[in-house]
Order: C-alpha cells, then structure tokens, then sequence
C-alpha cells in the first residue's frame, strides 16, 4: 500500500511542479515553432524618410558584401545624418529579420563593435521619453578607437515592442512565435561622434532618436 502514496507524494512534490512547467513550455515552443509561420513583408529601408525635424540625410552608407554575409539580415539601411546647423551628425543602422526561425538573427552590438577595434569605456541603459505617453528603454555606451570616440545608443524592435536586453529578447522570441506566429525583428543603432563632452553627444542622439522613433515604427512590421 506504500507505493501509491509515494506517487501521490511525488506527484504533489516541488520538482514534479517544475517537470510539469518544463513540459508545458517544451509543448508551446514546439507548438509555436512547428507552425507556418506569418511572415511580414515591410516596404524596403531603402524607402526610410531622408529628413525629420532638424536632421536630414546626409550620405547613404555602403555595407560591404562580407558584412552582409555575417549579418544575414533581410534588409539593412545605413546612413548618415545631419543636424540643421551641420554641427552634428549622426548614424543610423537597422537591419530587420522576417523570421528568426532559421537561425537568423541580430548580432549583438556588444560583440561587433570591438571586433571593428572599437573599446567600449562606459555601458548602460537609459531611457527616452519618445512620445508624450512612451519612454523606450535603450542601451547605451561610449566607444573609443584611438582618439576617435563616439557615443552609441542602439535596441531590438519587435512588433509594437522595444526591447535594450538581449536575453529578454530571446524570450519575447519564443512568445511571440506562440502567441503572434511571428519572429520577426530588427536591430536599430545610432551613433554619434563625440566632439565635446559626452552630455551634447547623448542630447544629439536623444533629439534623433525621438524624431525617427515614429517614422521608424511606421516603416518596421506591426
């Protein structure tokens, strides 16, 4: 009469809750992932606004094959921008993924900079208060190759979602393929050159950021 109630004891106890979770979550990522999938197809960046508020285009970049290559990404834009007085300027990268279900997806920032023989001095999060009723939470840092320094404000856009964490980026990938059949997302940078101190880089960077936010989430997938 004893083993029924250790199976009783076992079913009741803290690690069959766990299994019990883990078989739960294995069951959604396959289910998520086993479906076809709701691939978005967003008109080309090459169509990305030329001028917003004070800034406007500058020079459109050239990614190299190789790069590309490494990236892997559906679409890339890379340019350059500057303000209205032409005192400042300021880069801007994105390059969207339709699907992360073949393996593709965005290199981190954190791992491409140095390999360009960029330092990173100083890294963190911060905020920017985009619109009236929306702060975006981003990564920042300052970088340095040589004597060139620059300041670099960069996060993953997902559907209506921005996202600075790498790891929470992962998870929104699982439950969007679940709940959306969707994976698609897109990894925006923006560098600024430092050419005095880092508190008119960073009020430069936040004054484009908060200019293309908008255009950008109309130009990326919803």
């Amino acid at each position: 009469m004893s083993a029924p109630k250790l199976s009783l004891a076992f079913l009741r106890s803290g690690s069959m809750r766990v299994l019990s979770v883990v078989l739960i979550v294995q069951a959604a990522v396959f289910f998520g992932f086993s479906r076809k999938e709701d691939v978005p197809n967003p008109r080309p960046l090459k169509e990305f606004t030329t001028s917003a508020g004070q800034w406007t285009l500058l020079q459109e970049g050239v990614i190299d094959q190789q790069t590309l290559e490494v990236l892997a990404a559906d679409d890339t834009l890379s340019r350059q921008y500057v303000n209205r007085d032409r005192t400042v300027s300021a880069g801007l990268f994105v390059a969207f993924f339709k699907t992360q279900r073949t393996g593709q997806m965005p290199h981190s920032p954190k791992n491409c900079l140095p390999g360009a023989g960029w330092v990173p001095s100083e890294s963190g999060k911060m905020t920017i208060q985009v619109s009236a009723d929306q702060g975006i939470e981003v990564n920042r840092y300052l970088i340095a190759r040589g004597d060139d320094r620059s300041l670099v404000i960069y996060w993953y856009q997902t559907r209506d979602r921005v996202i600075a964490s790498e790891y929470k980026a992962r998870v929104y990938l699982v439950t969007d393929a679940i709940r959306y059949n969707r994976t698609d997302t897109a990894l925006v940078r923006v560098t600024v050159p430092l050419r005095g101190d880092a508190a008119q880089a960073e009020a430069a960077a936040v004054d484009f950021v908060k200019t293309f936010f908008g255009p950008l989430r109309q130009q990326l997938p919803s």
